[in-house]
């Protein structure tokens, strides 16, 4: 005879199939659309950068969670997978489109405007449609939302219905006849997904963007977005279309350096994965944009006391790498000469670079985190020397208190001080080599001693099992699998310590990829 169920369990029963069912209706809703509708939409999802604001750190691709800083406090953002409960799987198309449009949610409340939508209201009903048809062919994901933190007053919602009549300017893009087809694709992209000005515009105190300095650069989270109008001696004037494509595309180019911060993140999530005619159209459009001068050039100064101080603090850290004359080593070191980084009106991302250092990209090193051997003056001393010398001519405003409270934000896997310890490896096909058991011993035993050696047995099994992976690929993860021993050695008493051990064994990867490099026939590594 059987026994009579518990209400526990029928209440377990019951959430079971609730969950089963609302899986399946949403299977369900993706199955009826059209795949190449679902295609469009994961490519212009890719074009507005969705997964990097909705994905926490370690968290499953659009179940958001992630902390975005605002001025008045945290703001966490929202799942958008197509979960019934915690996502956005009970959305009608108006309620999505609407989000876009108005920046209103669901159940009709008001959106604060880290969510883009004062850009997205520029993206047409159908295309929108389509990242919906995307979003939902996704696998639902139960992530309810974490609270935000914000301030009184700005923790009411009711205060948005203000922001968005001064600030906000709804409208789908329209094409401007005057304009090359070229030019309005992208205008479209620039202004729409893409949303550029969101950092390259600047912001005022109440978080709207200044449009009248429209794509003129400007702070942004302790880095600094540069000049990206057709202005020649601030801007992307001075570099040909082919260079700033080139840029867009892979993240580096020998004359306009390397991406960092927030851009690299844009880059690999974004750009990089749009087609080549829409980052021609992209560049075509900045390079149409009305020149704008970010700031006043300033006149050099040469042979004082202060320049010849703010030189000594380069030469003793940075020149050995980068040289005296600023030029660097093509395909191997950025140049500093004419960087556009380095040339923005703000020194932050600069600062930013010498003491959180910079993975590997491309065919170039990993960038050590030397500021975290460096005094915050002599962090200052080296970014105003590199900002006013070789026709740089950017203000020379660092001073030691600025590099000390970016230094206080800048937690990075180079200078040995996050807070997680060491992170994950992002590729898993290097990730699951470097697991290995083989490979963590040879890793747990590699010393300052038998790191050449050792480097060359840990890049040939990298190789042989994740063929595919890229020079940077191997560079970062080796170095993110060679962390837990630096982390675990007891004779590196101190982070500037551990940071400089971690800096010396990419290096010595970076020194063995590139001496032999690949054969050209087989594309194995010599």
């Amino acid at each position: 005879m059987s026994k009579p169920l518990s209400n526990a369990f029928r209440s377990q029963l019951a959430a079971t199939a609730c969950a089963v069912l609302a899986l399946g209706a949403a299977h369900a809703r993706a199955a009826n659309a059209d795949p190449a509708l679902i295609e469009h939409g994961k490519y212009l999802t890719n074009a507005g950068d969705c997964q990097a604001c909705h994905t926490a750190p370690g968290g499953k691709a659009f179940a958001g969670g992630l902390y975005m800083n605002t001025p008045f406090g945290p703001i966490s953002t929202p799942n958008i997978t197509p979960d019934d409960k915690t996502g956005i799987g009970r959305i009608t198309d108006d309620q999505f489109v609407r989000v876009f449009h108005q920046g209103i949610g669901m159940q009709g409340e008001r959106l604060y405007p880290v969510m883009p939508f004062p850009w997205y209201t520029k993206v047409t009903r159908d295309d929108a449609l389509a990242i919906k048809a995307y979003l939902f062919s996704l696998q639902p994901v139960d992530s309810p939302r974490k609270p935000n933190k914000l301030a009184f007053p700005f923790n009411i919602r009711a205060g948005l219905i203000g922001w968005d009549a001064v600030f906000l300017k709804a409208g789908e893009f329209k094409p401007n006849p005057n304009l090359s087809p070229q030019v309005n694709r992208g205008a479209y992209l620039v202004q729409g997904l893409a949303h550029c000005g969101e950092c390259h515009n600047g912001n005022n105190m109440l978080g709207d963007t200044d449009m009248a300095a429209a794509l003129r650069g400007g702070p942004i989270d302790k880095w600094y977005a540069p000049n990206i109008t057709s202005d020649k001696a601030q801007g992307i004037g001075r570099f040909s279309d082919d260079q700033v494509f080139t840029y867009l595309k892979t993240g580096f180019e020998k004359d306009m350096g390397v991406v960092v911060g927030p851009m690299a993140q844009t880059m690999h999530e974004s750009l990089g994965k749009l087609t080549d005619d829409d980052l021609h159209d992209i560049v075509a459009y900045l390079k149409s944009t009305p020149p704008k001068e970010g700031f006043k050039q300033r006149e050099p100064v040469a042979g004082t006391q202060q320049v010849a101080l703010n030189g000594q603090s380069y030469l003793t850290y940075c020149a050995s790498c980068h040289l005296q004359n600023g030029q660097g080593l093509e395909g191997a070191v950025p140049k500093l000469a004419g960087n556009g980084t380095v040339y923005a009106q703000g020194p932050e991302t600069v600062i930013r670079v010498i003491v959180g250092g910079i993975n590997a990209q491309g065919t170039y090193s990993a960038m050590p985190a030397i500021g975290a051997s460096m005094t915050d003056q002599e962090v200052a001393d080296a970014t105003n020397y590199i900002r006013s010398s070789w026709g740089n001519a950017a203000p020379s405003t660092t001073g030691p208190g600025q590099v000390a409270s970016i230094r206080k934000e800048t937690q990075t896997l180079l200078a040995m001080n996050l807070p997680e310890g060491c992170p994950k490896i992002a590729q898993s096909d290097t990730g699951k080599v470097i697991a290995q058991p083989d490979m963590q011993t040879i890793l747990a035993g590699t010393t300052q001693e038998n790191a050449l050696a050792n480097a060359e047995v840990l890049i040939r099994k990298v190789r042989a099992g994740a063929p595919k992976a890229t020079q940077a690929d191997v560079i970062n993860s080796l170095t993110i699998g060679y962390c837990p021993t630096v982390m675990g050695d007891k004779t590196l008493e101190s982070q500037a310590q551990k940071s400089q051990a971690l800096d010396q064994f990419a290096l010595r990867i970076y020194t063995d990829l590139a001496t032999r490099g690949q054969d050209t026939a087989s594309g194995q590594y010599r």
